[in-house]
């Protein structure tokens, strides 16, 4: 972790200049000892302070990358013990500075419980040999100063890891929250995605169901003019200007369809008057309807009432192209917890009906409203479509 890194970079750094200083004013308080110091002390009291030296700066790195408990309290009892010696041999309170980055360490290394322990032990390295040295009264008073250091680094030290374990948090939240932040737009544009595709869809539907129907019966008018025209001119002339009106009435819808408006017949008049025009225009087309309604209307949601129509359009639309049947009979029903229409013709039927376009975009409008499609049909038998939604 880069922020536990720096952490450790700056004990380690502040671990080399406070020890230096610490001999260095130990050297310039003792320069008047030096004489009476003998050479194998002399040796003994360098060699143990490089080894103070050495060991914080590689052996701290040892234990801090080893992560473990045992590595850490290691590493520490070895520098409380050179530490000590240090002190003892040179019988010099400056020294005492030199013990004061372990404390720091502590911190970083250990939990608070073994941090204080070891304080604890930091702090009776130098009254000890003090108190050996030079007695209870200068032990006393050094040993007051050198809990006041220990205290004072350990307090600071503890706010900068606190500090930076802080920034560490906000860092990883910083991070975390760009992540979500990222996925939420992938998120949003899988949104968009699939609203354009089933807007796509919707717009396919609309088209299809309507300019299907119309084209349908358009078809069947002039069909029906072309066959009369030799005979009866008017009668002709009459197909031929009600397929132009269906034409010009096809085209508005389409319109609005493209235009991604909701084009319902039911906007402006109810689901059975919109039926009924409906049917209206089959029996203009020479299809015969009968409707049945059972059950006591009700007022139902703009999608709903478009689903029955559509259904119904896309049903007589069927009839006329593909049944030959010459009827067919429309009931709508409202039960007590559902609305179901169903469209029967006694025509040619199907073994196996393949389901086109108009039945699949029928399919799909209904289960976005929970409904279900049902198809019945057999050979010589009819075909019947059923759409039931719930409600």
């Amino acid at each position: 972790m880069p922020g536990r890194n720096r952490t450790f970079g700056l004990n380690s750094l502040g671990f080399l200049v406070v020890t230096l200083a610490a001999y260095f004013s130990a050297m310039v308080t003792m320069g008047y000892m030096l004489n009476n110091i003998r050479l194998p002390r002399a040796v003994m009291l360098i060699s143990l302070a490089l080894a103070y030296l050495i060991n914080g700066l590689v052996g701290y790195v040892w234990a801090r990358n080893g992560g473990r408990l045992t590595k850490c309290l290691v590493y520490l009892a070895t520098q409380i013990v050179f530490g000590a010696s240090v002190l003892f041999l040179a019988r010099s309170p400056v020294i005492m500075f030199a013990l004061l980055p372990l404390a720091g360490q502590a911190v970083v290394l250990l939990s608070r419980q073994l941090m204080l322990g070891v304080c604890a032990v930091m702090w009776l390295s130098l009254v000890v040999p003090m108190i050996v040295g030079s007695g209870w009264r200068a032990a006393a008073v050094v040993g007051i100063f050198f809990l006041a250091g220990i205290v004072f680094v350990v307090v600071v030290t503890d706010l900068a890891v606190r500090e930076q374990r802080a920034r560490n948090e906000v860092e990883r939240l910083v991070s975390e929250l760009k992540d979500a932040n990222e996925q939420l737009r992938q998120y949003a544009d899988q949104v968009a995605e699939l609203a354009t595709l089933k807007e796509r869809n919707r717009l396919a539907r609309e088209i299809h169901d309507s300019l299907g129907h119309y084209l349908t019966v358009i078809i069947v008018q002039l069909e029906a003019a072309m066959a009369v025209f030799e005979n009866d001119r008017e009668r002709s002339l009459d197909g031929v200007s009600k397929a132009q009106a269906l034409a010009q009435k096809g085209l508005t819808e389409v319109r609005g369809s493209v235009g991604a408006l909701r084009a319902s017949p039911g906007v402006s008049q109810s689901l059975i008057d919109s039926l009924r025009n409906l049917f209206d225009e089959c029996r203009a087309s020479k299809l015969a309807i009968e409707f049945r309604l059972n059950g006591h209307p009700r007022s139902l949601s703009p999608s709903a009432e478009l689903a029955l129509y559509r259904a119904a359009q896309e049903g007589l639309t069927n009839v006329r192209k593909h049944s030959h049947a010459q009827a067919a009979t429309v009931i709508l029903n409202y039960a007590a917890d559902s609305v179901s229409l169903s469209i029967q013709d006694g025509g040619v039927g199907a073994t196996n009906p393949k389901q086109g376009y108009g039945l699949i975009g029928m399919k799909e409008r209904l289960q976005t409203l929970g409904g279900e499609l049902n198809i019945t049909s057999a050979a010589n038998r009819g075909f019947t479509l059923e759409v039931v939604l719930p409600e």
